[in-house]
């Protein structure tokens, strides 16, 4: 961990639980269906409404997709966990309980590191469990009432818990997005935030420093980054201000308002003991075998961060743009295509970093979505460090790309005249006449002023229409003028 940031001298201490929907195509403990979108209450087995006399009955691919987050992080896969019944009553909890798991979990210990500012941190996270998901309760549209739907019910998810590691929001946003980014880079979640397939709570507390923590409180169900961050700075301050005025914090539950950027109380905050967790009985104890583990780590993907390592090593990116690269599986395999044939995979991320990652976001779309293929990338890329195109002509062969106004790089660059001169005879003449057309320039140069350099570059690539390579127009005028 990094030296903390202080807050008005005070020490920000956060922690999240990860509620992250594992992409099974049906519950956790009944056949139904997990697809998003149906009409309420279509999705609900007698085993989801806990109809008496119903039993559930374990999806083994949730156990899997657990199995594959622990190998990832590095935990350790417990051979023998429990589930329990977490108790508490809310209307969209048929049973009048959720199963979970408290004193045993799958996934045990485990450490998630990233980049902040170029620097790493590392986070510990303490377990990461199975559980079902509750229903839902519908205020829209119901005249007044409120509607329950219970096609989330029994929706199999994996909570990942922190240890209190985080010092500022900018931690746990970053801590959110390399675990968004690891979810779904393996196939275990689908990571849609809209949906609520990925939702976090934010334990936030304040301290003087070397001071026990303080009494934290729980920011509920935040499905957006940009909210993470500012419901987590409100917070701090609001802790701050109530103790300078003198209060106490109470442990709570609070919610997000993004349209008031503010936090409000929700409820008091429960402990473990308020849930009256006990084994469930209707579950025996999930046992994983040392051959299931390796089953499944036989089938594992190159993890983001040995990818990003090695995309440092065999491409001699910088830290930052290699795990800017592994940012998805999609957007890595665009990469490494692009950088063995171009010649240049710096300049490669620095165009997916650049123009089209701008594009991109501008549309809210991913790589996926790209219509230049990392072929046509590469050979553009190609043909900037062969000297042919400048790069403002190679920004102008991209627009013409992106646009479909045609897919042959070397055919758009012959067509819009972008061809950089390639003749130094021809340059040469034009870079004499400059010269001659700009004695006062070339004088006062000679006496020391680099903005007259600077003129003469601007005269010697209007003379060549823009065609000149600026590396080429650069090198001949100090030839000539030394």
């Amino acid at each position: 961990m990094t030296k903390p940031q202080l807050t008005r001298g005070y020490e920000v201490v956060i922690g999240l639980e990860t509620h992250a929907q594992l992409s099974t195509l049906s519950k956790i403990f009944s056949g139904s269906s997990t697809a998003f979108g149906a009409a309420p209450n279509t999705q609900a087995s007698p085993v989801d409404l806990a109809l008496p006399g119903t039993l559930p009955v374990m999806n083994i691919g949730a156990v899997e997709r657990a199995i594959r987050f622990g190998l990832a992080v590095g935990s350790t896969i417990a051979p023998l966990s429990i589930f329990a019944r977490k108790n508490y009553f809310y209307p969209d909890l048929p049973k009048g309980y959720q199963i979970s798991q408290y004193e045993t979990p799958v996934v045990q210990g485990g450490r998630v590191e990233f980049l902040v500012d170029t620097v790493t941190h590392s986070v510990n996270l303490t377990r990461a469990h199975l559980e079902e998901d509750a229903g839902k309760s519908l205020h829209e549209d119901y005249q007044g009432q409120t509607g329950i739907d219970l096609n989330r019910a029994g929706t199999p998810l994996l909570e990942i818990v922190t240890e209190p590691d985080m010092r500022s929001s900018a931690e746990a946003v970053e801590y959110a997005k390399t675990l968004h980014r690891l979810v779904t880079w393996i196939g275990i979640c689908d990571g849609n935030m809209q949906e609520g397939s990925f939702r976090c709570d934010a334990n936030v507390s304040v301290r003087r420093p070397g001071a026990p923590f303080g009494t934290r409180r729980e920011i509920k169900n935040l499905n957006s980054f940009k909210f993470m961050q500012q419901a987590i700075d409100f917070e701090v301050q609001w802790q701050i201000d109530l103790i300078e005025d003198g209060g106490t914090v109470q442990q709570a539950t609070v919610l997000f308002d993004p349209d008031s950027g503010e936090t409000r109380a929700m409820r008091s905050k429960e402990d473990a003991h308020d849930y009256r967790y006990f084994p469930d009985p209707d579950l025996p104890p999930l046992a994983i075998a040392a051959d299931w583990i390796d089953r499944v780590r036989a089938d594992m993907p190159e993890l983001p961060a040995a990818m990003a390592a090695r995309f440092q090593a065999d491409y001699a990116l910088p830290p930052i743009d290699a795990a800017l690269m592994t940012q998805s599986k999609q957007f890595a395999a665009y990469f490494e295509a692009a950088a063995k044939t171009s010649g240049s995979p710096k300049l490669v991320a620095n165009w997916l970093m650049g123009e089209v990652s701008r594009r991109l976001n501008a549309q809210g779309a991913g790589i996926e979505a790209c219509p230049v293929d990392a072929g046509t990338l590469a050979l553009l890329i190609g043909r900037i460090t062969d000297g042919t195109v400048s790069n403002n002509g190679a920004r102008q062969v991209f627009d013409a790309l992106w646009a479909a106004e045609g897919s042959d790089v070397d055919v758009l660059i012959e067509a819009k005249g972008l061809k950089q001169m390639s003749d130094s005879g021809e340059l040469e003449r034009l870079i004499d006449a400059v010269l001659a057309a700009n004695p006062k320039s070339v004088e006062e140069f000679r006496a020391g002023k680099e903005k007259a350099f600077n003129a003469l570059v601007g005269q010697a690539m209007k003379a060549t229409r823009g065609k000149g390579n600026p590396t080429e127009v650069n090198e001949m005028l100090r030839r000539k003028l030394a």
